[in-house]
């Protein structure tokens, strides 16, 4: 008797060891990927059941608002492995019509001539709207002089035909003190960006200035410098007004200063801009693609806020929701 009862218990146990085992292994979601040995995708968007890898490169002003998604999508998704490169926003697009990314971040629209490289090239592309920044001009901390620019002064300053190297030659009542300028480079979309709305035409800029593609160089610069002058950002500069001062700016209507409610209401001008992810349309048949960039929409607003960017407009965000529902229709089509 004795035997036969310690066989039933352990039979018992052995039991129940079974089902658990069948249940961990039945939950009713892909279970006939699992078996198939397909690793690289599942059907779901969320609960850590992706994986694969996501390229993207661009921007590095939209750099830390990607990184924030990828890092905040990547708890949720374990497996799945999100690449952030800041080569500029054209480096960007120049990899992305390759076919070498995923997804491009963006601080401009993509341009005339590079759509038409990457039509060539076969690749169709969805974008994205996902931010608005504020393009900021920054001062050293003992600059206690340069409270506001005009556009015109900013032109003075930064004109392709400029020689302004003394803080005395914006305005007489600034101080004999000469000025050092940094900014970013001629792949920056930033650059672009200001050489536009500043000089009247993108790519017009003085050259002999220290420009990086690295906007934390173009901190260093100016706040080791008491006449250093920059631009970049609206985050770079959240993340270092500690050391740094922001300029407000006259776009005709009086000094403003960046902000998010002085992008959202249209008053900081003309340097409130949009920031863009450009992605593949072929991508989005891929499931890890479609659930990052569904992550981002449906996050947007806790991202920009904890990358320091200015979220967007409930319009802004339906439209982009409306491109993605189009972009996913299609792919499965």
């Amino acid at each position: 008797m004795h035997t036969d009862k310690g066989f039933t218990t352990k039979f018992a146990l052995l039991l129940v060891l079974l089902i658990a085992l069948a249940g961990c292994g039945g939950d009713g979601r892909g279970g006939d990927d699992a078996s198939s040995g397909d690793t690289a995708a599942t059907t779901s968007a969320g609960g850590g059941e992706l994986s694969g890898r996501i390229e993207s490169d661009g921007s590095s002003t939209v750099g830390p608002y990607a990184s924030a998604a990828a890092e905040q999508f990547q708890e949720q998704e374990p497996g799945v492995q999100v690449t952030v490169g800041v080569s500029g926003t054209g480096g960007g697009f120049e990899r992305f019509c390759r076919g070498e990314t995923d997804l491009s971040n963006a601080s401009r629209a993509i341009k005339d001539e590079e759509a038409a490289i990457c039509k060539e090239q076969g690749i169709d592309f969805v974008e994205f709207q996902i931010a608005n920044d504020a393009l900021t001009l920054v001062v050293n901390t003992e600059n206690d002089w340069a409270q506001c620019f005009t556009v015109e002064q900013l032109a003075t300053i930064w004109g392709p035909t400029s020689k302004v190297s003394n803080w005395n030659e914006v305005d007489p009542s600034f101080p004999d003190q000469e000025l050092s300028l940094y900014g970013p480079g001629t792949d920056s979309g930033t650059f672009d960006y200001f050489t536009d709305e500043i000089n009247g035409e993108e790519g017009a800029s003085r050259s002999d200035y220290a420009a990086s593609e690295d906007d934390n160089t173009i901190v260093t610069g100016v706040s080791g410098e008491k006449g250093g002058l920059g631009y970049f950002g609206f985050s770079y500069f959240e993340e270092n007004q500690d050391t740094l001062k922001a300029v407000e700016i006259d776009g005709g209507d009086g000094c403003v200063a960046p902000s998010v409610e002085s992008v959202q209401d249209g008053t900081y001008t003309p340097l409130a801009r949009p920031l863009f992810i450009y992605a593949k349309k072929e991508s989005f048949e891929r499931p890890e693609v479609e659930a990052f960039v569904k992550y981002i929409l449906d996050n947007e607003s806790s991202i920009a806020e904890s990358a320091q960017f200015v979220p967007l407009t409930d319009e802004q965000l339906q439209k982009a929701r409306t491109d993605y529902e189009t972009a996913v229709q299609e792919a499965g089509a």
